[in-house]
Order: C-alpha cells, then sequence, then structure tokens
C-alpha cells in the first residue's frame, strides 16, 4: 500500500505552534476545547518537542520554542456549535477575554480568548448565511462604525 501524502486525521492546512510552556497549552485545550492528545515526542530531559492534538476534526500540532524556534504567537479561527458555552469553559480553564460572545456582521457569534502562552482563540458559531452584496454593505457600515469609534 503507498504511502498517503496527508496522513489519516490531517487536513491539507495544519496549523503548527511554537510555544513557551507546551504542557501549559496542550492541558488548557484538553479543558477549554476537549481536545486529544494524538502524540507527544520528548526529548532526554522530558521537555515536549513536538505534540499533536486533535479538536474536534482538526489537528494542531506544536513544539517548545527554543533559542532557534523563538514563540510565534498566533491566532486559531475554531468552529463550535455553541460559542458562549465554549467561551465560559475556556475562561474557567485559564483564558482570559478578549472579546466577549457577540453576533458579527459577517454572520458568525464570535467570542475570543487568550492562552497562558498569548496564543489567540477565536471561537465562532455560523448564524447566518450572508450573500456578497449584503456583506459588502455590512462591511462598509462595520468599517464606518469603527473609524467613529
Amino acid at each position: 500500500m503507498a504511502v498517503k501524502p496527508i496522513p489519516d486525521g490531517f487536513h491539507t492546512v495544519t496549523p503548527y505552534l511554537v510555544v513557551q510552556g507546551v504542557p501549559k497549552v496542550m492541558e488548557f485545550l484538553r479543558r477549554a476545547f476537549d481536545a486529544e492528545e494524538v502524540h507527544r515526542s520528548t526529548t532526554p530531559d522530558g521537555t515536549i518537542m513536538h505534540a499533536q492534538m486533535k479538536i474536534g476534526d482538526s489537528m494542531i500540532m506544536m513544539g517548545e520554542a527554543t533559542s532557534e524556534h523563538a514563540p510565534q504567537p498566533c491566532s486559531i479561527y475554531l468552529y463550535v456549535k455553541d460559542t458562549d458555552a465554549v467561551y465560559r469553559k475556556a475562561l474557567a480553564a485559564g483564558g482570559t477575554s478578549i472579546m466577549e460572545p457577540a453576533d458579527m456582521f459577517y454572520g458568525d457569534r464570535n467570542a475570543g480568548v487568550k492562552d497562558a502562552s498569548g496564543m489567540q482563540w477565536w471561537i465562532g458559531t455560523h448564524i447566518e448565511d450572508v450573500g456578497p452584496e449584503e456583506m459588502a454593505k455590512r462591511t462598509e457600515a462595520a468599517v464606518k462604525e469603527r473609524k467613529r469609534g
């Protein structure tokens, strides 16, 4: 049997997080998003050099920051069934609020949290299909509102 170019459980795009404190991030993902640990490789001193966690149907890989690989904070957008419930769960897991849940002009209900490593996790539930013309109108209105605020 031929080796698959994309391993089972992965998608074409897979985030790779370089963080300070991989164990803390893994625990946050477990508690906040019901992530499952799939793999971990450790160095002789026990440092997690590489880990794979599965959230829903998606894989996230991560490694501990080193002198050769500095931490690289980023934002991850996570679709869920209930933004409000997952937001509360993420806060209870030690996350810090970036944005409380709110219905957004682009058709998602969103909230944001930051984990201990500084990574931003945007939580969304799609609540409305917005066509291109309506999206253009709403985007223009949102930009105007932001300039006023």
